[in-house]
């Protein structure tokens, strides 16, 4: 699991000079806190989770020494000037369910006959920490044009410690044939 330092930060200072001084806002909320922690992280550190970890994912946090095991619940940028506006994390407890995300990531998908309709790659659970599950790779590599991937077909999601928040039956991805998709936006 990854661990990154970060410092309370002075909630009057003003982000804006924040960023300019090479840090990014952030938040810990939830848990066993009584209350928000406003928090501070090196934009190295802060580019460098963005790129590797999704929401969702679990990590910790080194606060004034002290280990928090967290999760990153939203994360703001803006995307024309590439910054990153703001990190929440919300405090994981042992002994407490929480709700997250679990990521779809496709594989082989430039092999397939057909086209892949993404219809649903998040899907919403709850559970405790211990179990949470950051991603799901399905491996598209011959995968018969046709064929229809249900929530209830992907064995992870098939687990009794975490608790999935959409019907098993929602679809997932569907694969066309490409000649027969290619044909109906034409018309």
């Amino acid at each position: 699991m990854d661990v990154i330092t970060v410092q309370k930060r002075d909630i009057g200072a003003k982000t804006k000079y924040l960023r300019r001084s090479g840090f990014v806002p952030g938040n810990i909320f939830g848990g066993t806190l009584q209350e928000s922690i406003p928090i501070q992280m090196d934009e190295t550190a802060a580019r460098k989770l963005i790129r590797l970890k999704r929401e969702g994912s679990k990590l910790q946090l080194v606060l004034d020494g002290q280990i928090i095991p967290v999760q990153i619940k939203e994360k703001t940028q803006n995307t024309l000037n590439n910054e990153i506006v703001h990190i929440s994390f919300q405090a994981l407890s042992a002994d407490q369910k929480v709700n997250s995300i679990i990521h779809i990531m496709l594989k082989n998908e430039d092999v397939l006959a057909g086209t892949v309709e993404k219809m649903m790659l998040e899907t919403p659970y709850a559970s405790l920490p211990a179990d949470m599950i950051d991603t799901v790779t399905i491996n598209l590599e011959g995968v018969p044009v046709g064929s229809v991937l249900t929530v209830g077909d992907i064995s992870e999601f098939q687990n009794e410690k975490i608790n999935l928040q959409v019907d098993a039956d929602s679809i997932i991805l569907r694969i066309h044939d490409e000649k027969r998709a290619a044909a109906q936006t034409q018309e």
